[in-house]
């Protein structure tokens, strides 16, 4: 470990990359606490305290809610577009030959998503305005219009700024820029989670911490188990005559990862499970008796915790076999392997290596999707299992942590590796 760590040292291009990237994340964790002028912070940690919803949000755009600062709502925006542009190019034909046109059409492809991001951090400023200042007086009574636009136009541009960061991150290759941001404010809340824990123990509790350590322990090597894991399918390649010559003839792999969607299941359900509730906020105070009941009924319903869970689940698992439906082409794979003379040993080209990547596929998700579920849902069984919130192990937290940590240390081994290959 110190021999790497010498190795990272020496090379000066790495070592500045790295101390540009810690920078650029201190300022970011220090923007997390600049509040937006006016704001009574401690109003609004009452109103999270308790709020499994707001809970929720806090923890995805990184702590940054709880001080209702100028990044209130972290890359959640540009994360949001992205997605939407990814789920476009599979019905755009337009969007679909730009994102075939390498590393141009990607360039463009960011653009339009840093776009689209300014109005939805926009929409999503004042959403968040009218939810928390609905629960409790978090702003200052008879806000005319003018400190409404700018208190949303400052959120709208600290969000900007977050994107900024996150591209000059990724410029650096020590690991995914807006990953790293999440990735950093997840860590900056457990001394925080881990004081308090500590604060409050007694005798009675030493059980509940060694259970939450074997969790957490367990968790880890799952998370770095299943993100690691593959089903390499075997390829062969017929031989070829050219003249006198003779190519191909070869033998490689296909690998399907069991998990090929990553956490994009966990946020696309963390999406529509908070959907209800949030919306429900709103017409808690409505005129009407049957809207009033109906979304305090809404609110009731998510805040069971047995519901919430079995909800959050089959959203994680439904997702992820509609995620990777997105992202994997069994039809495009079973003819570029038919192109370039590659075949599965026992399995006839074209549509039935289609059908049989399909099958194999099917199986893997059923893990993977099973296993996303079951990170999500982890803190609510813990809580279940010990009656304790105090340190409730973030499944999808540590899930980021460690796909972070592995991405970072593949991208400084590649650059390490590339640098010793430049000195031969």
């Amino acid at each position: 470990m110190w021999e790497k760590i010498q190795k990272i040292w020496k090379i000066k291009d790495l070592r500045n990359n790295i101390l540009i990237v810690i920078g650029l994340l201190v300022i970011f964790r220090f923007t997390a606490h600049i509040p937006v002028p006016g704001v009574d912070t401690s109003a609004l940690k009452n109103s999270l305290q308790g709020n499994q919803m707001f809970q929720m949000m806090d923890l995805f755009v990184g702590g940054t809610m709880k001080n209702f600062s100028l990044i209130m709502l972290g890359v959640g925006p540009y994360i949001t577009a992205s997605i939407i542009f990814q789920l476009l190019g599979m019905i755009v034909p337009k969007l679909e030959e730009i994102q075939k046109e390498g590393e141009s059409g990607q360039q463009r492809i960011n653009m339009y998503t840093r776009w689209l991001t300014v109005p939805l951090a926009f929409i999503q400023a004042f959403a968040m305005i009218r939810l928390l200042t609905a629960s409790s007086r978090i702003l200052p009574m008879g806000m005319n219009v003018f400190q409404l636009i700018t208190v949303m136009l400052s959120i709208t541009a600290g969000t900007m700024f977050l994107v900024w960061i996150g591209e000059i991150i990724s410029e650096k290759k020590v690991g995914n820029g807006i990953s790293l941001l999440i990735f950093a404010g997840i860590v900056s809340s457990l001394p925080v989670a881990l004081a308090g824990a500590i604060t409050n123990y007694t005798s009675a509790d030493f059980y509940t911490f060694v259970l939450f350590g074997i969790v957490a322990i367990a968790t880890v090597v799952g998370v770095v188990f299943i993100s690691e894991g593959q089903r390499n399918i075997p390829v062969s390649y017929a031989k070829q005559m050219r003249g006198s010559k003779t190519y191909g003839g070869s033998s490689s792999h296909l690998p399907l990862r069991v998990n090929m969607a990553g956490v994009i299941p966990i946020i696309f359900a963390i999406s529509l499970v908070m959907i209800p509730p949030m919306v429900a906020q709103f017409f808690v105070s409505a005129k009407a008796i049957w809207l009033r009941e109906s979304a305090n009924f809404i609110i009731q319903t998510f805040n069971n915790q047995l519901i919430y869970g079995v909800l959050y689940f089959l959203f994680v698992f439904g997702f992820t076999y509609f995620y990777t439906s997105v992202v994997f082409h069994p039809n495009k794979i079973a003819e570029n392997l038919q192109k370039n003379g590659g075949f599965i040993p026992g399995i006839r080209p074209g549509k039935e290596t289609e059908n049989y990547l399909k099958k194999v596929v099917s199986r893997i998700n059923l893990v993977g999707a099973s296993f996303l579920g079951l990170i999500a849902i982890l803190p609510l069984i813990v809580k279940a299992v010990t009656g304790s919130g105090s340190l409730s192990i973030g499944g999808t937290s540590l899930l980021i942590v460690v796909a972070v940590v592995i991405e970072i240390y593949r991208q400084i081994e590649a650059q390490i590796t590339m640098h010793e290959y430049d000195r031969v």
